[in-house]
């Protein structure tokens, strides 16, 4: 069994260049069940034929001779998932790093972090990510280092810098007084440098745009409710993004801000904290999901201080965390496309599937929370042709786990198998 980089207080060399997982040019699957996502049913005795790191076939087991020489994967004790998504992450980032402790964290750093951080991810079972605000274009570059083999962990989109206002949450620092001159490289103000920054941001090759039109709950001296960027900001940002192909994802706690970010035309709602009836049937209307990160608050509030959160970032998550959660109720209740993204890096890396248990605490079935993080996902992030469901012609990422994660969600919590393009990065 590969170890548990979660568990482990070291790394091994071996698995963070790439190399400690195995493929074979004709592979099997022997699966106890699979689960569905689409359907939303769970199927009992089904074997995956893999191929050049593609699923080539899923049938029943009973009608399945495997050739001789073909290498096979018995997972018959266990019922096997497509590879979990998340749709907002900070790899670069680690939760014990918020408030001043940040101030100390270099770029480089930061670049070793994500390293670290990928691997953890995807030992935990998300095979694909979206990693929405880093520094310095590095997650550009770790991207195309897993991309490239020489790195462990998941697929990422990557956004690069996020954009926003003088002082803002997206993009500025305001922790250090006037006289250090310090303006963090995502600021942009008016609408023509909003569109210039989108086009350095797709220069360094991101793969979407991130921006904030509210304050946020980490950032010192914002208020949630308050916007950032005027409409017509985020049009021009929106319309700058879709030009170069690139989707936007928008940070947005308070009502007013949820509300431009849609009739702009924002890909994504991240957080969608404070929200009304109105603002409700609107996503809806416009067909906007929103990715609410539901879990955070228990972390934020129990672990918070110590890890260097400021009080008012304190007070703040006191304020919002339960109306969010109210929120992510009514707008399931209202059929809004919903999308698993759990803000990793507020809390530790590799604990990303405890968000399932709330998601179905606050509302939905299982099945709707692991579509989330399938299917649904994959459609936001634009890889539904690649990931997303165990089909035939698209990519093996896999996880499976002991028991049946419709009955209870929170199995999802320790995988137990792990493949990714057909290689195997943690077995039973």
């Amino acid at each position: 069994m590969l170890f548990s980089l979660r568990n482990s207080g070291f790394f091994a060399i071996g698995l963070l260049l790439g190399h400690a997982g195995h493929a074979d040019p004709d592979t099997y699957i022997r699966a106890g069940a699979i689960v569905d996502v689409e359907a939303g049913v769970v199927l009992d005795g089904r074997t995956i034929a893999i191929e050049d790191g593609v699923i080539v076939a899923v049938t029943p087991s009973s009608e399945v001779s495997i050739p001789s020489g073909a290498g096979l994967i018995d997972l018959s004790d266990y019922t096997v998932l497509p590879g979990l998504m998340d749709a907002h992450t900070h790899l670069l980032s680690d939760s014990d790093d918020h408030g001043l402790n940040s101030l100390v964290v270099s770029l480089p750093e930061a670049t070793i972090n994500g390293v670290k951080n990928a691997a953890i991810t995807l030992q935990a079972g998300f095979t694909t990510v979206r990693n929405v605000g880093a520094p310095g274009y590095a997650d550009v570059a770790l991207r195309d280092a897993i991309a490239a083999g020489e790195i462990a962990g998941p697929r990422m989109l990557v956004s690069g810098p996020g954009i926003g206002i003088t002082g803002g949450h997206c993009s500025d620092n305001n922790l250090l007084p006037y006289e250090y001159g310090v303006t963090e490289n995502g600021v942009a103000d008016g609408p023509w440098a909003i569109r210039q920054m989108v086009r350095q941001n797709v220069k360094f090759g991101v793969d979407l745009i991130k921006t904030c039109s509210t304050g946020g709950v980490l950032s010192a001296g914002t208020r949630l409710d308050a916007v950032q960027y005027t409409l017509e900001e985020l049009e021009a940002l929106v319309d700058e993004a879709h030009m170069h192909g690139r989707k936007v994802a928008v940070h947005a706690h308070g009502t007013a801000g949820i509300r431009n970010a849609i009739l702009a035309g924002a890909d994504s709602i991240e957080h969608a904290s404070f929200l009304t009836e109105e603002v409700i049937e609107l996503a809806k209307e416009r067909g906007t999901p929103l990715v609410m990160d539901i879990y955070v608050t228990e972390h934020i509030l129990t672990e918070g201080e110590a890890s260097g959160v400021l009080p008012e970032s304190l007070e703040k998550e006191r304020e919002v965390g339960q109306i969010q959660r109210e929120s992510f109720s009514r707008a399931h209740d209202a059929g809004v496309a919903m999308v698993f993204g759990t803000d990793s890096a507020v809390y530790p890396h590799g604990d990303n599937a405890r968000q399932f248990s709330r998601m179905v605490q606050f509302g939905m079935t299982p099945a709707e929370a692991v579509r989330s993080a399938t299917v649904l996902a994959a459609d936001l992030l634009g890889v539904g042709d690649q990931v997303g469901r165990i089909a035939e012609g698209l990519q093996a990422d896999l996880v499976a786990v002991s028991g049946n994660p419709y009955e209870d969600v929170s199995i999802l919590e320790n995988v137990e198998f792990v493949m990714k393009g057909g290689v195997v990065y943690r077995e039973p």
